[in-house]
């Protein structure tokens, strides 16, 4: 064995120096309990708020300098504390919120530990400047010094951290640049301001403010702090059961996003990340969202303090619930509950069987006066949603010969036979909705058209629009193309396509957005992503997190073919983009991607987040609802899919073209009946 072989392998040897045994200082003991309460600066922000809150503020000010960490200034307006009991506030488990274990078990304050000052002032140069209502000054104490002076200040109470970090460089060095600290801050006040939509609150960084919220109500709080999408797109929720009380918003279905980030929970007025509500409120969403998506949500739960256990966690984001099963339950049906009253009122299907009636009859053909239209009348595939006969720009009752005239002008055979529809006017092609006529017939449908040439007018059968190869009994020749040929588009968000089975619909921006994933993920594969720079750089405004998230990955940045780089503390630079995505929105694209290295970091992004980070640039380039196709752009969209590796789903688990057999379409129309 090599000699450095064998020396790596031996055991190393616990190093016993001869010390007593003895208490910490509690200097150092401070210290060692900033490594789990004080992360990071927003872990400052986080402490001093709750305190802030407990107090009784009405108003809230917050100063940033240097992303926190040179200072963070915290103000409000609460009751304050007397000069006597500043010194003892920054004393290690020194606090006015519990005296016993009875009080303990039934916290309902935000904080109750009585560390948090001491150790961010073992950690800082913090200053520390209170006065009561009764008092007739302020009074000021430093936490170097000790000595209590009198000060100037209004009723309540400012907390000033600065220089964090100064006395331990080692953890100074694990932050992250200015802007994904202040990011990381920013974060920790949204989450006051949800919870506390009565209270003013305004921030300001480097000297310049950032947000400011007038107190209002909840709804007017969640719209400014999540943004005018999720104010379209949320459900109010409030129920009650027992002792248990859950209010607040979900976010509609339709509006779930790629990433969790806009999931906001909290107990008692405490935001938590806990895994059995996450789970209940995940579960009340699986039947209406696909995939990886995740739903929006700001959600309340009020409970008696004494069924959960807030003292499990240094930084108090996660509980213990006494009966966690009964909260699970409750949580869980209320929000099922929730989004199916959603689905009664706006008429969406949230199961295959929504659009029958109590008595198994299809309310479409009861409309329209069928016969038939109780159960006993065939049933119709699964996958059709009846609820689309309301849509009123779809025209159900189109004149059979307006339909007639719309397909036979597809095949470029008017033949000298004109249709006339309603009241004896023309019918034209171009108003039909969504329908997009060929440029120029294919080479195999005009084939197709030359073989028939002879057949008199009429209905066209079901193989007009199938090359003479396929016009066989058994099909032959489908194997090579199994998703048929085009015929036309429909409200320019579904290809109809012909196969020897019978109809094919096919979703155009979940199949293409499938068909890019698979691209992009082969060329990152194979490290041969090609880069398209751009003429003209795309500048746009950025957030702190934008800007930070832009500094920090560069070198994943570059691996996915983007150059993105801050021109200013508030304005980004695209100036290259990966080529397969050069007809996207370059600023959407941007921000989806600086969003999703902030989300999933850097490091990990390209590991164990690949797919997630894939799926979204593939959503940004893939063609859009009402982009007008031809017919070859449409066959060029059926080959690729024949060709792409699971391409019967999207990236988001939705599935990308359905089946409709001639027997289907026999039985809607009762044909043989």
């Amino acid at each position: 064995m090599p000699a450095d072989a064998s020396r790596t392998a031996q055991p190393l040897r616990p190093i016993r120096q001869n010390r007593p045994i003895r208490p910490l200082p509690d200097q150092l003991i401070s210290q060692i309990a900033a490594g789990e309460v004080v992360e990071r600066p927003a872990s400052v922000v986080k402490e001093l708020l709750e305190n802030a809150l407990d107090a009784g503020t009405t108003q809230l000010g917050i100063r940033l300098e240097e992303g926190g960490v040179r200072r963070i200034v915290i103000t409000d307006n609460g009751y304050g504390i007397p000069a006597d009991e500043l010194p003892v506030a920054l004393m290690r488990h020194a606090t006015s919120k519990i005296a016993s274990l009875d009080e303990l078990e039934a916290v309902l304050t935000l904080g109750f530990r009585g560390e948090a000052l001491a150790s961010i002032a073992s950690v800082s140069h913090l200053v520390l400047t209170s006065r009561t209502a009764d008092a007739a000054h302020a009074s000021q104490v430093a936490a170097d010094s000790g000595e209590l002076q009198p000060a100037s200040g209004g009723v309540g109470t400012m907390v000033d951290v600065q220089h964090l970090y100064f006395n331990t460089p080692a953890r100074r060095k694990f932050l992250k640049s200015e802007q994904t600290e202040l990011g990381h801050c920013l974060e920790m006040v949204r989450r006051a301001a949800l919870a506390r939509p009565d209270v003013t609150i305004s921030v300001h960084h480097n000297g310049k403010p950032l947000e400011h919220w007038n107190a209002g109500d909840v709804a007017t709080r969640t719209a400014q702090v999540l943004g005018d999408d999720f104010a379209r797109a949320r459900l109010p929720l409030d129920e009650e059961a027992s002792t248990l009380h859950l209010y607040g918003f979900a976010g509609l279905p339709t509006a779930s996003r790629g990433r969790p980030d806009q999931q906001y929970f909290f107990v008692n007025g405490r935001f938590v990340r806990d895994k059995l509500l996450n789970h209940a409120v995940r579960s009340a969403y699986q039947d209406v969202l696909h995939g990886d998506r995740f739903p929006s949500y700001v959600l309340c739960l009020d409970l008696p303090p004494e069924m959960v256990d807030v003292n499990v966690h240094p930084s108090k984001i996660e509980v213990r619930f006494r009966e966690s099963r009964a909260v699970h339950q409750f949580v869980y049906h209320a929000v099922q509950r929730c989004l199916a009253r959603q689905a009664g009122e706006q008429g969406d299907s949230l199961h295959t069987d929504a659009g029958l009636d109590a008595g198994g009859a299809n309310p479409l053909a009861t409309a329209r006066g069928l016969p038939g239209g109780g159960a006993g009348a065939g049933a119709a595939p699964q996958w059709i949603n009846y609820s689309a006969g309301r849509q009123t720009e779809l025209g159900i009752a189109q004149p059979r010969q307006a339909y007639l005239g719309m397909m036979r002008d597809a095949t470029g055979g008017a033949r000298g036979h004109g249709f006339e529809g309603g009241a004896g006017a023309s019918y034209s092609p171009a108003t039909a909705p969504g329908y997009v006529p060929a440029s120029q017939p294919p080479a195999w449908l005009a084939d197709a058209q030359a073989a028939r040439a002879d057949d008199p007018p009429g209905l066209l059968d079901a193989q007009r629009f199938v090359r003479p190869s396929l016009d066989t009994a058994d099909g032959a020749g489908d194997d090579e193309h199994p998703l048929g040929y085009a015929i036309a588009q429909l409200h320019g968000i579904y290809v109809l396509a012909q196969n020897a089975r019978g109809l094919v619909l096919v979703d155009m921006h979940a199949a293409h957005e499938r068909i890019l994933y698979e691209q992009i993920k082969t060329a990152l594969d194979a490290r041969e992503l090609a880069v398209q720079p751009l003429l003209i750089p795309v500048t746009l405004p950025a957030s702190a997190v934008e800007i930070g998230a832009a500094e920090e990955h560069q070198d994943t940045l570059r691996q996915l073919g983007f150059d993105i780089a801050p021109v200013s503390p508030t304005t980004l630079a695209v100036r290259a983009i990966p080529a397969l995505l050069k007809q996207a929105d370059t600023e959407a694209l941007a921000r989806d991607v600086l969003r999703d290295l902030h989300s999933y970091g850097g490091s990990r992004v390209l590991i164990e987040r690949q797919n997630e980070l894939l799926a979204t640039l593939a959503c940004h380039s893939a063609v859009r609802a009402n982009r007008r196709l031809t017919v070859e752009e449409m066959n060029a969209l059926l080959r690729e899919m024949e060709q792409t590796e699971r391409a019967d789903q999207c990236n988001h688990g939705r599935p990308t073209w359905v089946q409709l057999s001639v027997a289907e379409l026999d039985r809607l129309f009762l044909r043989g009946q």
